[in-house]
């Protein structure tokens, strides 16, 4: 079977560089699934769980909290800011970041504050559905 060479980056580091059969994520208008040879694409991608399914047939989730997608017929990258493996996703610090999140959106004064609230409180609301969807695989 063919595969594909993915790369996830975050700002800190390489999250997961290697071959695949089959990555799935979320794209700006909705789930994008990618084989090997699959047509050029360069679009932006939304918080959520990139699920890579690895040359050996085992599967790799990474967390990301938005970014950008560019496929090309034998590569993936995926940037973006914030990139965690799914083992290395902690429900307590997601779930207490969304209470805050959820605090700063009650508290809002200005647009600007709640435009950042928001967006915060969906990263967080992707990272739990993320962190559940990974846990659901093992």
């Amino acid at each position: 079977m063919s595969t594909i060479h993915v790369d996830v980056v975050s700002a800190e580091e390489s999250i997961f560089s290697g071959e695949a059969r089959f990555v799935a994520l979320p794209g700006e208008a909705g789930e994008l699934g990618i084989y090997p040879r699959h047509t050029p694409l360069i679009t932006r991608i939304r918080p959520g769980a990139v699920r890579i399914e690895k040359a050996d047939g085992s599967e790799e989730f990474v967390f990301v909290a938005g970014g950008l997608l560019e496929v090309q017929p034998n590569s993936v990258t995926v940037l973006s800011d914030t990139a965690i493996r799914g083992k290395d996703l902690d429900e307590s610090k997601a779930s207490a970041a969304k209470l805050a999140a959820e605090e700063a959106l009650k508290n809002a004064k200005t647009d600007i504050d709640i435009a950042m609230a928001q967006s915060e409180l969906a990263v967080m609301a992707a990272q739990i559905a993320a962190l559940r969807k990974y846990r659901q695989k093992k």
